[in-house]
């Protein structure tokens, strides 16, 4: 089950909208989504969860880049709305390589095969690793620290940033 959310930071505090990513294929997809979320170029915050898989953070500031936090890169590749996060710049490989990718099963349900950590040619079919990838510095200047960032559970870790951001009350409006 997936949940997914965009805090917009206004003058007048934090606003939340439900949000659905059905129509959302590419993180300029996502970072347009946000952007029309904020007319006035402030902060937006996408977060994005699988419950007790990972959690995903955007970071939209006016028309900078997006920044991006994702708990667990494995988890979130085996994710439809985990691969719209991993882009080859925030995994470290060459625009275009995603063979890795291609062998998960991305609806997020299935694990994929325990065999396949490394293939006959000894390269390693776990180029995803089971770790954070991203900006870990994405919520510092809003309260939330990088150790704070990963110390965080998938389970309650969207709770546990809204709480941070004084955003708790209007994120369970709209859980």
């Amino acid at each position: 089950m997936y949940f997914a959310a965009l805090l917009a930071r206004t003058e007048d505090g934090w606003e939340a909208s439900d949000t659905e990513l059905d129509d959302v294929e590419t993180l300029s997809d996502l970072a347009d989504l946000a952007r029309e979320a904020s007319p006035e170029d402030d902060t937006v915050l996408v977060l994005i969860e699988q419950e007790d898989a990972w959690f995903g953070v955007v970071r939209i500031d006016g028309e900078e880049d997006p920044r991006i936090y994702v708990s667990d890169a494995a988890a979130a590749a085996r994710s439809s709305y985990g691969e719209i996060l991993l882009t080859d710049e925030l995994l470290g490989r060459e625009p275009g390589d995603d063979s890795d990718l291609d062998s998960l099963d991305l609806d997020g349900t299935e694990e994929p095969d325990g065999d396949s950590d490394d293939d006959e040619d000894g390269g390693s079919a776990e180029a995803v690793p089971h770790s954070p990838v991203g900006d870990t510095e994405i919520l510092d200047d809003l309260g939330v620290s990088e150790k704070e960032l990963k110390a965080l559970d998938a389970e309650d870790a969207l709770g546990a940033i809204a709480e941070a951001l004084g955003a708790s009350e209007v994120l369970e409006t709209v859980r």
